[in-house]
């Protein structure tokens, strides 16, 4: 692998309460280089080049100024166990993206993730990427409480902040997180100033520096037909707003039920997409006085609603 610039090594959240065990039992593991990556030939062969001989994991998130269809993506980032990369779209331009795309698309790279949908979106029509092969944690944990009993709640998601926090997958605070948020507010356009500032660059890598340890802690508490709803459900979210018009046919197939799972001729219920027209200015009836007509579709047909508003589909609800 050719030269990278001198990594960053940024430090590590503390326990969100100090005067509790952490349930990570060496923080230091997450004390990894950060490299920025301008060009491709910085990326691992690994996964650049991907291969059914060696199949791997890594975190993988973006960031970008309005990330959607319409905005611009602006860093892609990369977690491996020994070293976080941050691939800047800014620098390296569509060239460097674009020699990511094998795999993106790779059924051999695992992309662990939190919330894919606009990730993918961004994407898909910026790039032409179609992202692939997703465990999604925001899906994984609203799995996992269904699996072990939890009531369902109107809000059925958990943010990577509230995800982070909690003592079964972290328990460590992120409160920079909310200050970027703030920043991002204020100002737009904030990641696509050059050079990255040490904030950008630590709140970057923060984003997918737990992720691996969070899918480990995940994969053990989930059971077979939960594995598969988790990957079928995560494909689906990989489409919702990359809305075209050949319904989905040049994407990779969806993850076909396992033998396994088929017992006495019956098989789990297979999930669907579907993408709705709302005509202009009548998004408020569906939403109805505050959020109740929406919550009560959801709760009668037990579906997620996910809506599309100025930052997607123009007055499309998948």
């Amino acid at each position: 692998m050719a030269s990278v610039p001198s990594p960053y090594q940024t430090h590590v959240p503390l326990p969100s309460h100090p005067d509790e065990k952490s349930p990570i039992a060496e923080p230091q593991i997450f004390v990894v280089p950060i490299h920025i990556v301008t060009h491709a030939s910085q990326l691992p062969a690994e996964f650049l080049e991907p291969s059914s001989e060696r199949q791997i994991v890594i975190g993988f998130d973006c960031e970008g100024a309005d990330l959607c269809r319409h905005g611009a993506l602006c860093i892609m980032q990369l977690a491996f166990p020994d070293a976080i990369y941050l691939v800047d779209a800014i620098q390296g331009g569509e060239m460097l993206i674009k020699a990511c795309k094998p795999a993106l698309e790779s059924s051999y790279i695992t992309k662990v993730i939190h919330d894919c949908k606009r990730d993918s979106e961004a994407l898909y029509f910026q790039f032409g990427i179609k992202l692939n092969n997703v465990v999604d944690t925001q899906i994984a944990y609203s799995l996992i409480e269904e699996q072990e009993g939890r009531a369902r709640s109107s809000d059925d998601y958990i943010s990577f902040v509230g995800l982070l926090a909690d003592p079964r997958y972290c328990g460590i605070s992120y409160l920079e997180k909310e200050e970027v948020r703030v920043l991002l507010r204020q100002d737009p356009k904030f990641w696509t100033y050059r050079p990255l500032s040490e904030l950008m660059v630590r709140a970057a890598a923060d984003d997918v520096r737990f992720l691996l340890y969070i899918y480990h802690k995940m994969m053990a508490k989930l059971n077979e037909r939960t594995l598969w709803y988790l990957q079928f459900r995560g494909a689906l979210y990989c489409r919702c707003y990359c809305v075209n018009d050949n319904n989905y046919a040049d994407w990779p197939s969806l993850p076909p039920v396992p033998d396994n799972l088929i017992v006495e001729g019956k098989a789990p219920e297979e999930e669907i997409l579907s993408v709705l027209d709302v005509p202009p200015g009548k998004m408020g009836c569906i939403i109805g006085r505050r959020g109740a007509t929406i919550l009560l579709i959801k709760e009668s047909c037990n579906a997620e609603i996910l809506i599309g508003g100025s930052r997607g589909p123009p007055d499309k609800e998948p």
